[in-house]
């Protein structure tokens, strides 16, 4: 499934962090929540170079869960990857 292209706007056009924090508590569920910003976590402890093993262990999640996510960082246009690597 496609990501809806109003949806992206919207989230686009809310330029306040609180209000941007606010409006994902209202649209995900909290376990929605807790899944987005793990997957951001364990993206992030890739990127840092720390093993998937090391990070299976650390949040106590199976390898399948981590290997997308360095299937991710391993695309030439990954746009994950350039993020990151400007956060340096």
């Amino acid at each position: 499934m496609r990501i809806d292209q109003e949806l992206l706007e919207v989230i686009l056009s809310i330029t306040n962090k609180g209000e941007l924090e606010f409006f994902f508590e209202e649209i995900f569920t909290p376990a929605e929540l807790s899944d987005l910003s793990l997957r951001w976590k364990l993206l992030k402890d890739l990127h840092a170079g720390m093993t998937q093993r090391q990070i299976a262990k650390k949040y106590g999640i199976s390898l399948c869960k981590i290997t997308r996510g360095s299937k991710v960082l391993k695309k030439n246009e990954s746009v994950t990857l350039k993020v990151l690597d400007s956060m340096n």
